[in-house]
C-alpha cells in the first residue's frame, strides 16, 4: 500500500526535473548564442608583408617624413660605430698616461653624444608625425566605411566591436610609429656595420661572439608564432570588453530597475578575467624574449673574456684596448637585437590590430551601387509618389517580413499603415529610404526605381519622424537643422512655432534654440524629443513625409496640438503615417491594413469598419480600451475631494 503513493507521485517529480533540465538547456543555449554574438571569428593566416602593403596607401602621402627619419637613422647608426673605437683609444691614452689624449677623446665623445641625441630627436619626431597623420587617415577611412555599411550589418554586429576597430586597433597600429618599431631597418643596418667592424678588428673574437647567435634565432622562432596568437586574442577580448561596457552604459536604467547589478558585475568579472589572462599570455612571451636576449648578451661577453684569458691578455695579440672595444661592440650589437625583440612584440600587436581593421574594410555587406537605368524597374505613371510592387523582404534568411506587398500613394495623398506589431509597417518606410533592399519586387519614389537613384538624393525627398528619436549632443537648433550645414534660426523657430512648442523650449535652461542637448537627448523627456523630431521634419520641408508612430510618446493634449499643426504641414505633400493608435489616422485618405507581412485590407476608416475585418477588430479593441481608460479617469475625478 505504501508503494502506490510513491509510484503515483514520482512522475510529477520526474516531469518537473525534466522541465528544469529543459529550461536550463535553453538558458545555456541562449547564453551561448549571446556569447557568440559578441565573440569575434578567428582570422586565418595573415602575412605581415601583405598587411604592410595594405597600410602603405595611408602612409604614402606622408612618406617624406619617413624618408627624413630613415636617412637620419642611417647617419646615427654610422656615428655610433665610432664610439667603441674612441673608448678603446681612451684605454690606450690612459695606459700611456697622456692627459692631452684623454682630453681629446673626452671632447670627441661629448660631440658624438650631442650629434646622436640631436639627430635622434629629428628622427623620432619625423617618424611620429608620419605615423600620427597616417593613422588619422586610416581612422577616417574606417569611419567613412561605417557609413557605407548596410543596416543589416549593424543588426548583427555589436557596437563595441566596431568602436574597437576605430580606436584600440588603430592605436595598436600607431605604436609602430610611436615606439620606433619601424626603426628596425636602422637596427639591421647597425648590426651589419657592427659585424663588419668586429671582423676587421679580430676575426677570432668575432667568431667566439657569434657562437651564441643560433640560440637567439631559435628563441625568436619559438616566440614568433605564439605571440601573434596571443595578441590576436588580446584584440578579440578588447572588442568583447568594449561591447559589454557599451551595452551596460546604455542600458544602466534597465539594469538598475530590474536589480541586475550583481549579475552584470559577475558577467563583467568573467569578461575582465578573460581579458587579463589574454594580456598575461602576451606579456609572458614578451618577457621570455627579452630575458633570453639579455642572457645571450651576457653569455657572449663572458665568452670573450674567457677566450681572452686563454690567449693571455697582454701578449700583444689581444690588448686591453681591443678587449674594451670588443665588449663595447657586443653591447651595441645586442642593443638593436634587444630592440628588435621588443619591436617584434609590438609588431605582433600592431599586425593583430591591422588584421581586424582590414577584415572590416573587406566586408562586402555595403550599400550597393546604383543600378543602370536599363536594369531598373519600369517607371511608374505620372502623379505617383511612392509605390511598392509585389515586394518580398526578410531581415534574416527564411524569416519573411513582407510577402507580395503592393502599395501605391499618389502625390498629395495621405496613406496610413496599420496592423499589429511586427506586421511589416515600419519596414515599408525603410525600403522607401533604401535602408534595406527587397529580395523581390520593385520600390519606386516619384516613379523612379529607388535602386537607380543616388541614396543622398533619394533621402532628401523625405522628412522622417521616427518613434525612437535620436538626438545628438549640441543644442536644440543643431538638432532641428541637423541636415543643414548652416542652420537657419528663423526657420527653426518657425518650425517650433507651427507645432506650438516654441514657448515650451524657451522655458528651458539656455532658452529656446540654444538650450543644451546632452548625449542621446537624455535631459529631455520622450515627448520633448518627439517635438524636436517634428520640428526637424518641418524644417527640412521635403515633399514626402513619413510619420512612424510619431505621436506614441506624447500625451493626449500634446498629440491633439500636433495633429492640428500637422494638418497644414501635410497639405500639398504625400504623407505615410504608421500608427498603432488608430484614433490618429481616421482622417487619412486611405488606410492600408497589414497582417503577418501582407496587405489584407485597404480603404477609408468607415469602409474598413463596415467591412468587419482585421482593421475593424483592431479598432474595436482599441476603442474599448480607450473607453475603459476614460471611465477610470472619470471615476478617479469623481472620488477626488471637493
Amino acid at each position: 500500500m505504501s508503494a502506490k503513493p510513491s509510484s503515483t507521485t514520482a512522475p510529477p517529480m520526474v516531469g518537473a526535473q525534466a522541465l528544469s533540465k529543459t529550461a536550463a538547456a535553453r538558458a545555456s543555449k541562449a547564453g551561448d548564442a549571446l556569447r557568440n554574438f559578441h565573440e569575434e571569428s578567428a582570422i586565418g593566416k595573415a602575412y605581415d608583408g601583405r598587411l604592410l602593403r595594405r597600410l602603405w596607401p595611408f602612409v604614402r602621402p606622408h612618406a617624406r617624413f619617413i624618408v627624413i627619419s630613415l636617412a637620419t637613422l642611417a647617419v646615427v647608426s654610422a656615428i655610433n660605430l665610432v664610439r667603441p673605437i674612441v673608448m678603446g683609444d681612451v684605454v690606450k691614452q690612459a695606459d700611456a698616461r697622456s692627459a692631452h689624449g684623454l682630453m681629446r677623446d673626452g671632447l670627441g665623445l661629448a660631440l658624438l653624444l650631442f650629434a646622436v641625441q640631436s639627430l635622434t630627436y629629428v628622427q623620432m619626431y619625423t617618424m611620429q608625425v608620419a605615423g600620427a597623420r597616417a593613422m588619422a587617415d586610416l581612422r577616417s577611412a574606417v569611419f567613412q566605411f561605417f557609413q557605407k555599411l548596410r543596416l543589416r550589418y549593424y543588426d548583427r554586429t555589436p557596437v563595441g566591436r566596431l568602436v574597437t576597430r576605430a580606436t584600440n586597433d588603430v592605436d595598436a597600429l600607431s605604436e609602430l610609429f610611436a615606439s620606433g618599431a619601424l626603426n628596425a631597418m636602422g637596427d639591421v643596418l647597425a648590426l651589419v656595420g657592427i659585424v663588419a667592424m668586429m671582423l676587421a678588428l679580430d676575426w677570432r673574437l668575432s667568431i667566439v661572439s657569434f657562437l651564441a647567435l643560433p640560440l637567439v634565432g631559435a628563441i625568436v622562432n619559438y616566440v614568433r608564432k605564439r605571440s601573434r596568437v596571443a595578441y590576436r586574442d588580446v584584440r578579440a577580448r578588447t572588442a568583447r570588453l568594449n561591447s559589454f561596457l557599451n551595452e551596460q552604459v546604455n542600458g544602466i536604467s534597465v539594469v538598475q530597475a530590474f536589480v541586475r547589478e550583481s549579475a552584470m558585475a559577475d558577467e563583467f568579472d568573467g569578461i575582465n578575467v578573460s581579458y587579463r589572462e589574454a594580456n598575461k599570455t602576451a606579456v609572458y612571451y614578451e618577457a621570455v624574449l627579452d630575458a633570453a636576449i639579455e642572457m645571450v648578451n651576457t653569455l657572449c661577453t663572458a665568452s670573450i673574456l674567457w677566450f681572452a684569458g686563454l690567449r693571455r691578455i697582454g701578449d700583444h695579440t689581444i690588448t686591453f684596448a681591443l678587449l674594451v672595444t670588443f665588449t663595447q661592440y657586443i653591447r651595441q650589437f645586442f642593443e638593436p637585437v634587444s630592440l628588435l625583440s621588443q619591436r617584434y612584440t609590438l609588431l605582433q600587436s600592431a599586425m593583430s590590430g591591422a588584421e581586424r581593421i582590414f577584415e572590416l574594410l573587406d566586408e562586402t555587406d555595403v550599400a550597393p551601387d546604383d543600378l543602370a537605368p536599363e536594369a531598373c524597374a519600369p517607371e511608374g505613371p505620372p502623379g505617383e509618389a511612392i509605390a511598392l510592387e509585389h515586394v518580398d523582404f526578410e531581415y534574416k534568411p527564411g524569416i519573411p517580413v513582407l510577402r507580395d506587398v503592393s502599395l501605391v500613394a499618389n502625390c498629395g495623398e495621405r496613406i496610413a499603415l496599420v496592423g499589429a506589431t511586427g506586421a511589416g509597417k515600419s519596414t515599408v518606410a525603410s525600403l522607401l529610404l533604401r535602408l534595406y533592399e527587397p529580395q523581390r519586387g520593385a520600390v519606386r519614389v516619384f516613379g523612379k526605381d529607388v535602386r537607380g537613384l543616388e541614396p543622398h538624393a533619394l533621402r532628401r525627398q523625405f522628412s522622417v519622424v521616427p518613434q525612437d528619436v535620436f538626438l545628438f549632443p549640441g543644442t536644440v537648433l543643431s538638432n532641428i537643422a541637423i541636415a543643414d550645414p548652416t542652420p537657419d534660426r528663423a526657420r527653426a523657430e518657425e518650425a517650433l512655432r507651427r507645432i506650438g512648442a516654441l514657448e515650451l523650449f524657451q522655458r528651458r535652461d539656455g532658452g529656446g534654440l540654444d538650450a543644451r542637448v546632452d548625449e542621446r537627448g537624455q535631459n529631455f523627456s520622450a515627448g520633448e524629443r518627439q517635438l524636436i523630431a517634428f520640428a526637424r521634419a518641418l524644417y527640412r520641408d521635403s515633399p514626402l513625409l513619413v510619420l512612424d508612430e510619431a505621436t506614441a510618446s506624447v500625451d493626449s493634449d500634446t498629440e491633439a496640438r500636433l495633429q492640428r499643426a500637422l494638418e497644414t504641414v501635410i497639405e500639398g505633400r504625400t504623407a505615410l503615417v504608421i500608427a498603432h493608435r488608430l484614433s490618429t489616422i481616421r482622417a487619412a485618405d486611405r488606410i492600408v491594413c497589414f497582417h503577418k507581412g501582407r496587405v489584407v485590407e485597404s480603404g477609408s476608416h468607415d469602409e474598413l469598419v463596415a467591412l468587419g475585418g482585421v482593421y475593424a477588430r483592431l479598432y474595436r479593441m482599441q476603442f474599448a480600451h480607450e473607453q475603459a481608460v476614460a471611465a477610470e479617469r472619470r471615476a478617479h475625478e469623481n472620488r477626488a475631494p471637493g
